[in-house]
């Protein structure tokens, strides 16, 4: 049967090996085929201000944004609007055009840079898609660098709309998706490449956290209400602490009520949106629970960034969406970097709803970002001096539908009760409402927040092995045991890659980008290995008495 689609970025893709005939995740042909047209644009652009920097000329703020913005539209679950991705397309093709009369030559551009988007896109796509690359390493280690930037130009993203940009992370999240086009690379040169990426993932989180933080205040200690109040509310789900606020801002004094979901729950933690009269609580669990939440919900919902799952017919007229996320027959509310989105149509649609249906009750707690957790370093430290904690384990990462990952709330209720798990991102909901109780008034979840926030565990991770005069990082009392999903989940991989994190396991399977070549390197270099039964994790990393 001849394959449609070729798309193996997630790790849920079909047979893990990839999806051929329509995604996993709900991602048609033709859809897939406009996201690899969108990434080849992309890449062509990136080329061409790659070389407008090598004559020395600048790149407008707003040309970094579009690349941004094109790569994070490709993300998993984020867009499934073909419309809108060919409105991209269109738009990059324009901007690449006026770049190239300002470059005193064009010799030595890849095709990509000189494609002026004639002819018919379908049958382009087919020719410039993952499988155009023949060499099976070369191959897995341009798609690697590639989902570790679609992970940068999220957390770009998030960072610009709060104003703040890195010149260098855009320059050289523009190099490198360049470079995947360059055929003179070696596999000796792409890995050197993918480990660069991973240094500029650890600088865009800084700068994510910096934007975050500078707009919201630190994260603190926060119990938050997963009941529901009287009043009509909207569902917020994905990432965009910008678009949240922008929606309190508009609903007070309407008689709406603002509830998060999933990757949205960490936006309680903020001192900023404690402000807000009517921001009641978070409803529901990790975003592949949407159908049945999303349904008991009743009032809108607006999906800021991924994941989105295909919504059922009964909710999806009171579905909305912004910024990179799509979807077609849903409202898209438009805005661009530094203007004020109008949410006045999904409130006054909340307003004829009927207020949620409770599905749960009681609090969760979370707020234990970097700033908070070195507020308590002293009982930390001493908790560990004297025994009382003995290990952490990072069980950050994803969440996902697969019935494999109910290995990680097993993972979690089996472990010692002298063990703290440390968390940021939704793979949290396979274990934050489990009875997991304290250490000395430590609780055994930290979380950190939305998977944007990871970067709070590599510095909670570098101040520990400040405090305790280590030379190696692994050689704090630290487990690695992460689920991965998607994209943004690959560069936080190879940012702790970066950092010197060695040993991490990697679940529920390792991704098949992954060429056995590639993934030979990053074991035998970095002791990367995949998760076993819980049994058997136990014993190997609390030895035969676990």
């Amino acid at each position: 049967m001849e394959q449609k689609m070729f798309c193996y970025q997630c790790q849920e893709t079909a047979g893990c090996r990839g999806c051929t005939m329509v995604g996993v995740c709900g991602k048609q042909p033709d859809v897939a085929a406009m996201q690899d047209l969108l990434v080849y644009v992309s890449r062509g652009i990136s080329a061409v201000t790659t070389a407008l920097r090598g004559e020395g000329k600048e790149v407008s703020p707003v040309i970094n944004h579009l690349i941004t913005l094109n790569l994070f539209i490709t993300i998993t679950n984020a867009n499934f609007d073909k419309e809108s991705i060919e409105t991209r397309i269109r738009a990059t093709l324009e901007e690449k055009a006026k770049l190239l009369a300002q470059l005193s030559t064009t010799q030595g551009l890849p095709e990509a840079a000189l494609w002026d988007g004639s002819g018919d896109w379908e049958e382009k796509a087919k020719t410039v898609g993952v499988l155009s690359t023949e060499n099976e390493d070369i191959r897995s280690l341009r798609e690697l660098i590639t989902y570790g930037l679609k992970g940068l130009s999220a957390y770009s993203k998030h960072a610009n709309v709060l104003l703040q940009d890195d010149q260098e992370v855009d320059a050289f999240l523009q190099r490198a998706l360049a470079a995947t086009l360059d055929d003179s690379l070696t596999v000796e040169d792409l890995v050197a490449l993918t480990m660069e990426t991973g240094k500029h993932g650890v600088a865009g989180m800084a700068m994510l956290d910096k934007a975050n933080t500078s707009a919201y205040g630190n994260p603190e200690i926060t119990k938050v209400n997963i009941g529901v109040g009287k009043n009509p509310g909207i569902l917020v789900s994905g990432h965009d602490l910008r678009d949240l606020e922008m929606l309190l801002e508009q609903t007070q004094g309407t008689g709406v009520d603002v509830y998060t979901h999933s990757e949205m729950l960490p936006a309680h933690y903020y001192p900023a949106f404690k402000k807000y009269p009517n921001f009641v609580g978070n409803y529901g669990n990790a975003w592949w629970k949407q159908k049945e939440e999303f349904e008991s919900f009743n009032g809108p919902i607006l999906m800021t960034t991924n994941c989105i799952v295909p919504p059922k017919d009964s909710y999806k007229d009171r579905m909305y969406t912004t910024g990179a996320a799509g979807y077609p027959g849903c409202t898209h509310i438009p805005g661009e970097v530094g203007e004020q989105k109008d949410f006045s149509a999904i409130i006054e649609r909340a307003k004829k709803c009927a207020p949620p249906t409770q599905i749960e009750t009681g609090e969760i707690v979370g707020g234990f970002a970097h700033a908070q957790v070195l507020a308590l370093a002293d009982q930390v430290v001493e908790a560990v001096k004297s025994g009382a904690i003995k290990k952490f384990v990072v069980m950050a990462g994803c969440d996902g539908r697969a019935k494999s990952r109910d290995y990680y709330t097993e993972f979690a209720k089996a472990l010692p009760q002298d063990t703290v798990i440390l968390t940021a991102g939704c793979a949290k909901y396979k274990y934050n409402k489990l009875p997991l109780g304290d250490i000395g008034g430590i609780p055994r979840v930290l979380d950190a927040g939305q998977c944007n926030d990871s970067y709070s565990l590599a510095v909670i991770a570098l101040k520990l092995k400040e405090v305790f005069g280590l030379d190696d990082i692994n050689d704090l009392p630290i487990i690695y045991n992460i689920a991965w999903y998607e994209q943004k989940a690959v560069i936080v991989l190879l940012a702790l890659l970066y950092l010197g994190v060695k040993n991490i396991h990697l679940g529920p399977t390792l991704p098949a980008f992954l060429s056995p070549n590639v993934a030979k390197v990053l074991v035998d270099n970095f002791g990367i290995a995949g998760i076993g039964s819980v049994e058997e994790d136990m014993k190997l990393f609390f030895g035969e008495n676990a």
